[in-house]
């Protein structure tokens, strides 16, 4: 029975160690959750790919301007003697010698001396595009410095409702023992202190859902980040306080054209469509190439060739390019449309984006003055009310009402501030000048 109740024990601490060091604590401030949500991000992975890939297409429009070499040789064994018969005059080709293997051996160097300028505008084209994808992981890189923030803010929130619902639960909780003492000394009906305990449920309600918000926020940030899940996050409440000063809108807007990454990746695509259509040009014209070889041929007992080298200039052109349309540049000035149009797009978009983040933001702000002077309100409110209770001149409903438009009032600044500082952080994303540290 000992040993049974020591396995128990130490059981228990077992368990209990566990559960204490399940849930690591992480302070993080906003700049740091971005750098962590950038490094692990999946996305960023992907485009890190692509730029590898870009890079490794660059390298192959280079390597089309280096010299090709090949070397090739063969050794073949002739089982059965070939018939050989020598025409040249003057030699004999009877009763020819015994031939029963073959063996030959080429180089041949070949180095291009123009080609129509296709080489050139692949190699040119081949940067732009290597340009674009850099770019587009640094527009990337600020969306997910966006959705860091988003998820922070959320958690921020949670957080900061669950303080207000806790701070207020306990004043519910030390007002309903107030009101039971009053209850059986006579002074208030029972119905009044079932109000008063029914507020204080409700109260504990709003605290648990606001958990149960914080809860999947903090998973939620914990994903995002690439951090183990089981990590509680505390997040740094001074973030709030951005967007103290917004410049007008015209400002914005000439900001994102000079910054979006999104448009600066699109005019690279455009400058190598424009080289593709070029190159697709060029495809009509011929192609020079400097040449050279070097051949070597043993037969035994019949033949041996040896330094037989050979240079001069090789021209290759296409003749059917004379009966047939040129497609490959149909298809690259038809791309040029695709990517001029969208340029278009883009630019009203990103006034469209600029105009409603601004706006937005400027709507957050003033929330946040409407729901302080509201909160100031609801605080004298239930100050009042109070008092009336206290001395007979106002009822327990009024009260209770007073009260829970306090909490909301109060939750509601809380809110708004961190709104607005998300707000914020949106119209410099639309700019592309959301700051990545």
């Amino acid at each position: 029975m000992k040993r049974i109740n020591n396995s128990v024990i130490a059981l228990s601490l077992f368990v209990g160690i566990a559960n204490a060091n399940a849930q690591e604590k992480k302070t993080l401030s906003l700049d740091e959750a971005v750098q962590l949500g950038i490094q692990n991000s999946k996305n960023l992975k992907i485009d890190a790919a692509k730029i590898e890939e870009a890079t490794a297409d660059l390298l192959e429009a280079k390597n089309r301007q280096l010299p090709e070499l090949k070397v090739s040789g063969s050794y073949m064994y002739l089982p059965i003697k070939p018939n050989v018969d020598i025409k040249l005059p003057g030699v004999s080709g009877a009763g020819g010698p015994e031939v029963h293997q073959v063996a030959y051996g080429s180089a041949n160097l070949s180095v291009p001396i123009y080609s129509g300028g296709r080489i050139k505008y692949g190699i040119q084209s081949a940067k732009y595009l290597v340009e674009a994808s850099k770019l587009s992981t640094e527009n990337d890189k600020i969306a997910i410095a966006y959705n860091v923030a988003q998820a922070y803010n959320n958690l921020f929130k949670a957080n900061q409702s669950i303080k207000v619902f806790e701070e207020n639960l306990a004043a519910s909780q030390k007002r309903d023992e107030t009101f039971l003492k009053m209850e059986n000394n006579g002074l208030i009906a029972r119905n009044d202190r079932l109000k008063a305990n029914l507020q204080t449920s409700n109260i504990e309600l709003q605290l648990l859902e606001a958990k149960n918000n914080y809860n999947i926020a903090n998973i939620n940030m914990d994903l995002l980040l690439g951090i183990p899940e089981t990590t509680e996050l505390e997040v740094d409440e001074n973030y709030i306080e951005e967007g103290s000063d917004v410049k007008p809108v015209d400002f914005y807007v000439t900001e994102a054209r000079e910054n979006r990454k999104d448009l600066q990746a699109l005019a690279q695509q455009r400058k190598a469509a424009e080289l593709g259509s070029k190159a697709a040009k060029a495809e009509n014209l011929p192609s020079i190439a400097f040449t050279g070889g070097y051949v070597a041929a043993d037969i035994p007992k019949f033949l041996t060739v040896y330094n037989a080298i050979n240079v001069g200039i090789g021209v290759s052109y296409n003749l059917s390019n004379l009966w047939k349309e040129n497609s490959s540049l149909r298809q690259s000035q038809a791309r040029e449309k695709q990517l001029a149009a969208t340029d278009e797009l883009l630019n009203d978009n990103i006034k469209l984006d600029v105009n409603r983040e601004y706006q937005n933001t400027d709507y957050s702000k003033k929330r946040i003055a409407v729901f302080e002077k509201s909160a100031e309100q609801a605080n004298e409110n239930y100050r009042i009310t109070k008092n009336k209770y206290d001395n007979g001149l106002a009822t327990m409903t009024e009260l209770l009402d007073a009260d829970a438009a306090q909490i909301a009032a109060n939750v509601g600044v809380i809110n708004a501030k961190a709104d607005a500082a998300l707000a914020y952080r949106k119209l410099l994303q639309t700019t592309g000048t959301l700051t990545i540290k």
